[in-house]
């Protein structure tokens, strides 16, 4: 009897748990489908404006978004700032360049606090970070010019 108490109390406090884990799976599946335009189009128009190569492949097939003379660039959408810091210091550390976030913030007036974290954390442990809005994309007709872009998939 004392088993069985113990194993339904766990049940019940172990449901908050499950239903977090649950919403944030449902939040990263829809991660994708609330930006107008995919990440790769960004990465696109940044590399090709700075000469890079984009989806540059390390020794131990990690990929980086983009890899310019002197940067290892880590592109994300501005509520991923955490994780962009992570992989940029991983590229500097694979490429020996210097690692660089590139934070795509959509709603700038709002995301902007995401990118002063990025920022605060670049100057403590030297890597390098800007942000990028969809000017970048050269929208017209709420259409960028990258046809494979998820704007001109519809």
């Amino acid at each position: 009897m004392k088993k069985s108490i113990t194993i339904f109390i766990f049940f019940l406090i172990s449901l908050p748990i499950i239903a977090i884990e649950n919403n944030s799976s449902i939040k990263a599946t829809n991660h994708y489908s609330k930006h107008k335009h995919s990440e790769r189009s960004y990465q696109h128009a940044w590399c090709s404006a700075h000469n890079g190569i984009e989806e540059f492949q390390n020794e131990d097939y990690t990929r980086v978004d983009c890899l310019t003379e002197y940067n290892a660039v880590e592109f994300d959408f501005a509520d991923k700032w955490a994780e962009s810091i992570g992989q940029a210091l991983y590229y500097q550390l694979m490429t020996g360049k210097k690692g660089m976030v590139v934070l795509i913030l959509e709603n700038p007036e709002k995301e902007i606090i995401y990118y002063n974290r990025v920022k605060k954390l670049s100057e403590k442990y030297n890597f390098e970070t800007e942000y990028i809005t969809p000017k970048l994309l050269n929208i017209k007709n709420e259409k960028c010019s990258y046809m494979d872009c998820k704007c001109n998939k519809k």
